[in-house]
């Protein structure tokens, strides 16, 4: 099963509603607030590379209020825990 993990910024004050939006989907493992340079973390785990990449680029990166994203996949074969 592929995983990625997506750093996200977006508007000031959206957080709430866009950490609402992106719990919805059924891919999405975690989403967290943070603080830092990227505002929410999410992580992905879905049944296929194709599932996922239409999860990032369709439903999440086009959630209103995201500015930018930066997705990192993992290489299953290195390291992990869980």
């Amino acid at each position: 099963m592929p995983t990625a993990y997506i750093l996200v910024n977006c508007t000031l004050g959206s957080e709430e509603k866009i950490i609402s939006e992106i719990s919805k989907l059924p891919d999405v493992k975690e989403v967290r607030g943070t603080y830092g340079v990227h505002d929410i973390f999410i992580k992905v785990r879905s049944e296929n590379t194709e599932s996922m990449n239409h999860v990032i680029t369709n439903k999440i990166r086009k959630i209103p209020g995201i500015t930018s994203t930066v997705t990192l996949v993992v290489i299953e074969e290195q390291g992990g825990k869980g």
